[in-house]
């Protein structure tokens, strides 16, 4: 399957972290990588830049960086698919409700009842709309439920959609043109908030990865999609003997695409379509939320080894990072250097001539993501450490003691800023990023639980990035 070239009906955009370095090399994607182009390659890459792959070897290289997150696919327009929609529900009639509502009668709809102690209510909400309802006599959480609507499901296509999620209309057309690419197993849409009130509990959605569309794989930019919305063609399920593992009532989704990125299938991730979440109304309810998907990592990586670690970073670029929040500028100008020198060296080596040029630029990138990433990790595994470390700080001098804590500021907030300019929120910055705080605070506690539970570390394990290739 990896072999089979993209589709010359589909045009391709490249990334806008892509950059030309050097006639023929190719920089950009997350993680990071080099890629050369052979003398075959650099003539279909002048092709591609036309925004089609017509000859063979354009749609080998389309297929390599579409794969590796340097391009990605333009379908022409909407496609209609054969498809069935499946809803797993476990009570909340009235948010079923809804989204049925919001469904429609465009496709045939299967409710599955996994087992609702108001199982009247959840056969009435579905009488009304027109859907089917398959009813679990044990709950065996959202893996079993969809697997047990799978089970019905003969069409070509099947859309899961949970209960709590309120789609547009036509947005599965808005997805089907990805399906022209023949190892596109399933597309997922951007989930974002329903509501746009002026909390944060109720105006940032738990499931939302973010503007960046992306194929979806482990390490990438997008590590997996949801299955609050998603869109996936049966034959690759099929293909996997099972498709949710049940042994899994948080991760399923994850799992799900790992197995289907190591079949040789392709995920991707389209955040030009979007699905509305209704968000818990609290924080109590939010945090639950974040800390039992936190406790997926451990089993997730326990089936995957080395999916799942926290960050991935160079290890000068971490220096150059301790370095600035040590406020050592010595330290961290040498971890600077280092980085750029050793950049330099791995460009060289793949026959780049403007290396000394090309370098300086692409460590300085890699120093703020090390920023950006170490940020988070403190803010998942270790706040409450850091702040109590912050406060009982001795009292050199009242400057001393504040310039420390403004580091660990910057550190921390880095990441929650950038994703607040991204997200366009309406929420001022400073409440965007106390809500992004204590999400992530609830997150890690959940991995370190799950961690202690799978006596695994495997979580908590950086990796290192930056790969070289020739296409």
């Amino acid at each position: 399957m990896t072999a089979t070239p993209f589709p010359a009906e589909l045009a391709i955009a490249l990334d806008a972290s892509t950059r030309e370095v050097e006639p023929g090399t190719l920089v950009g994607g997350s993680p990071r990588r080099m890629v050369r182009l052979s003398t075959v390659g650099r003539a279909a890459f002048s092709e591609l830049r036309a925004g089609r792959a017509r000859s063979a070897a354009a749609g080998v290289l389309a297929r390599r960086l579409t794969d590796v997150g340097l391009a990605h696919p333009r379908p022409a327009g909407p496609d209609l698919l054969d498809v069935t929609v499946v809803v797993p529900a476990h009570g909340r009639p009235d948010l079923l409700a809804g989204c049925l509502a919001a469904l429609g009668d465009r496709h045939p709809v299967v409710v599955v009842d996994d087992a609702s102690p108001d199982e009247q209510s959840i056969a009435a909400v579905a009488a009304e709309h027109g859907a089917t309802v398959i009813r679990r006599d044990c709950n065996g959480g959202p893996a079993a439920a969809r697997n047990t609507g799978l089970a019905r499901v003969s069409t070509e296509f099947v859309a899961f959609v949970d209960s709590d999620c309120l789609p547009d209309e036509g947005w599965i057309e808005a997805l089907g043109g990805h399906f022209r690419d023949p190892l596109v197993a399933a597309i997922a849409p951007r989930i974002v908030a329903a509501d746009s009130s002026g909390r944060y509990v109720e105006s940032v959605s738990l499931l939302d990865l973010g503007d960046r569309e992306s194929c979806a794989r482990a390490g990438g930019p997008v590590g997996y999609v949801p299955t609050a919305a998603l869109v996936v063609r049966t034959a690759a399920l099929a293909s996997l003997g099972h498709a949710f593992d049940e042994r899994l009532r948080y991760g399923e989704d994850v799992d799900l695409v790992w197995r289907l990125n190591a079949a040789g299938w392709r995920v991707r991730y389209d955040p030009a379509v979007e699905v509305g979440h209704r968000e818990p109304t609290s924080w109590r309810q939010r945090w639950r939320k974040r800390f039992h998907y936190g406790t997926s990592a451990a089993p997730l990586a326990v089936r995957h080894p080395g999916s799942v670690p926290p960050m991935v970073v160079s290890p000068l670029s971490l220096v150059a990072a301790a370095g600035l929040l040590a406020r050592r500028p010595g330290l961290a100008a040498a971890g600077l250097v280092g980085s750029t020198a050793v950049t330099a060296r791995t460009l060289r080596r793949a026959g780049l001539p403007a290396a000394a040029v090309t370098a300086p630029p692409l460590a300085l990138r890699a120093t703020a993501s090390t920023w950006v990433a170490t940020g988070r990790v403190a803010g998942q595994f270790g706040l409450p450490v850091v702040l109590t470390a912050l406060a009982r700080l001795p009292k050199e001098s009242t400057g001393s003691v504040w310039s420390r804590r403004l580091a660990v500021a910057a550190l921390i907030s880095a990441g929650p800023l950038a994703a607040h300019r991204r997200s366009g929120s309406p929420l001022s910055a400073g409440r965007f990023v106390v809500g992004q705080l204590l999400d992530d605070i609830a997150y890690g506690a959940g991995v370190i639980a799950g961690c202690i539970h799978h006596r695994t570390a495997d979580p908590l394990r950086p990796v290192r990035s930056m790969t070289t290739e020739v296409v």
